[in-house]
């Protein structure tokens, strides 16, 4: 027979809750052990209790090697996401700005004298405006699907190392395991 669903929602009652948040934790950290010995990871994990006590697993060397890890992949992604960033920045400078493309629109008129103007000369400058606007979006979608390759080759090269230094841990392992061995 097996265990009934537990409605997930805060425990009212101090002690049960303190009861719970133990088996838990210790359940938690049971899994973390398990999933690291099992699919040989590095794991670390906190657990803050509500009395703000820290409890903590990790695998491997040690808490701080993991950090550093995490903090340097962390610094990593943010350089990367700068560098598109301010790649983004520059291709869209070379595309009109709506002061720009409203600029050329007014000294067309001014040159015209639209108030002059009749039906087939309105039309003409339509087009034209209609024109300028289609030029713009499609320079748009340029840029746009540019930087969508890029960001999609700069994920792949990023996934191809990544993949190279797990094989160049996993040789270092088996050499450390055999001269152990």
């Amino acid at each position: 027979m097996g265990r009934g669903k537990v409605e997930l929602k805060r425990i009212s009652d101090k002690s049960s809750r303190q009861v719970s948040f133990s088996k838990r934790r210790n359940g938690l950290m049971k899994k973390a052990h398990e999933l690291a010995v099992l699919c040989d990871v590095d794991l670390a994990l906190f657990v803050f209790s509500g009395k703000n006590r820290l409890f903590e697993y990790s695998t491997g060397d040690s808490m701080n090697k993991i950090l550093t890890r995490y903090q340097s992949y962390k610094n990593a992604d943010e350089i990367v996401r700068r560098t598109v960033h301010e790649k983004l920045a520059l291709e869209f400078n070379e595309v009109w700005t709506a002061d720009k493309l409203m600029q050329i629109t007014q000294r067309h008129l001014e040159e015209n004298k639209i108030q002059e103007s009749d039906i087939s000369e309105l039309c003409q400058l339509e087009k034209e405006i209609e024109s300028m606007m289609q030029q713009v979006r499609i320079r748009k979608t340029q840029i746009m699907l540019g930087t969508v390759k890029a960001l999609q080759e700069k994920q792949k090269q990023l996934h191809e190392e990544k993949q190279f230094m797990v094989g160049e841990i996993m040789a270092a392992r088996m050499n450390e395991n055999n001269v152990d061995g």
